[in-house]
């Protein structure tokens, strides 16, 4: 063996195996590193650390693994492995097997800018939701079961690939869709106020858990003169094919009556802050005696009988499908996470637990988060009911 300096200080250990014979050819592979370092596990203890390479196999053979299993950028390493296993006293025979690693559009997989993102600040930790790691999946609500689906749909190649992500999102929604109760939550309130609804009365309607599932019963929900509606169900100037409420336009209310807007009101900076509606009480359930119909549904929650929290919304961590690796923080999603402050949510969400999904109905799948609090919850979405997101990116 012979010693050689490294800049940094560290000396290597090299050990020349001449392996000429047939059509391998190994030379000088690095077997030890002297390091005079801090280990995260035994402090200072050891100075002399084996590679790699050299310690793989061995590991491997020790723990009695039979199929070892790395990635394409191995498959020259594979002749070294073997000699050593080949060539040391080792209780079994393993054998390295390579395969193509898998890639992700707007996801990268690298542990190198994993760890540039998390030591630089772009993400919150590696259990940021919007990681990619076991620990960012999990705390986003994805379900195993849907990633060990999403990795039997795709299968395992020798040719490297990239994998829309889509594909993921799709098993994700799959088994959240079955499994994930339904609730309503209004993520950007508008107030809107029933004039011609008794003022101090409130009722109690019956909202299905689940509508595939009848034997996950249903729940009462609360209805009442003032209620709260998303920002985004109305517009004074609807275009054509804009079927939410409108001036003078009807719209149903899940699980509740038909409503008409009949007035909007709006602040000093011409920002619409109410709408005055009328209901029709005979339409209670959501349909007419008469027969006439609506062309939306739109979900809602009583002002006074609803929660305040805070949701926050993921989205992909990158703007472009292959983020460049040299220079990935050009393509980071500036708009990665956007926290809404002012959710209002039906009171059954105040006994969510962190391991239990639900779907916000019209919105997407969310999860409680961990740094929800007694009376203060925050929700994440772990996804949208629909890829929105190719969408927009398509048309700009």
């Amino acid at each position: 063996m012979r010693a050689g300096e490294f800049p940094n200080g560290a000396r290597v250990l090299r050990a020349k195996i001449d392996m000429a014979s047939g059509n391998i050819n190994l030379r000088d592979p690095v077997m030890y590193r002297i390091l005079h370092a801090t280990h995260p596990r035994t402090g200072t203890q050891w100075k002399i650390y084996p590679s790699y390479d050299y310690a793989h196999g061995q590991s491997d053979a020790i723990e009695h693994v039979t199929h070892s299993i790395c990635t394409l950028e191995f498959e020259d390493h594979r002749p070294l492995y073997d000699w050593f296993i080949a060539n040391l006293k080792v209780p079994s025979r393993p054998h390295q097997y390579e395969f193509a690693r898998l890639n992700l559009t707007y996801t990268v997989l690298s542990k190198r800018v994993l760890t540039e993102l998390v030591r630089d600040g772009h993400v919150n930790g590696w259990d940021d939701p919007r990681m990619p790691t076991i620990a960012g999946l999990r705390r986003r609500g994805v379900p195993p079961e849907a990633i060990r689906d999403f990795v039997k749909r795709i299968g395992v190649a020798k040719a490297n690939s990239v994998v829309d992500v889509g594909m993921f999102d799709f098993s994700v929604r799959e088994v959240l869709n079955k499994k994930a109760l339904r609730r309503m939550a209004v993520l950007r309130p508008l107030k809107i106020t029933i004039e011609n609804y008794p003022e101090g009365q409130v009722e109690e309607l019956d909202a299905a858990n689940h509508p595939d599932d009848p034997a996950a019963g249903a729940r009462k929900i609360k209805f009442a003169r003032e209620l709260y509606i998303e920002q985004d169900d109305f517009m004074e100037n609807p275009p054509k094919k804009f079927f939410r409420l409108s001036p003078g336009a009807e719209v149903r209310l899940r699980y509740a009556y038909f409503v008409t807007c009949r007035e909007v009101i709006k602040n000093a900076k011409g920002e619409v802050t109410e709408l005055r509606c009328s209901y029709d009480p005979a339409t209670r359930g959501g349909n007419a005696p008469d027969g006439r119909k609506v062309k939306a549904t739109i979900h809602w929650v009583a002002a006074a009988h609803s929660i305040p929290a805070e949701v926050r919304i993921y989205n992909p961590l990158f703007t472009q499908p292959n983020p460049t690796g040299d220079n990935f923080t050009a393509d980071l999603n500036p708009n990665s996470l956007e926290v809404l402050p002012a959710a209002r949510l039906e009171p059954a969400l105040a006994d969510a637990r962190i391991e239990e999904p639900v779907q916000f109905e019209r919105q997407g799948y969310f999860c409680l988060d961990r740094d929800a609090k007694p009376g203060a919850p925050v929700f994440s979405r772990t996804i949208g009911l629909r890829d929105t997101w190719a969408k927009e990116k398509a048309t700009g």
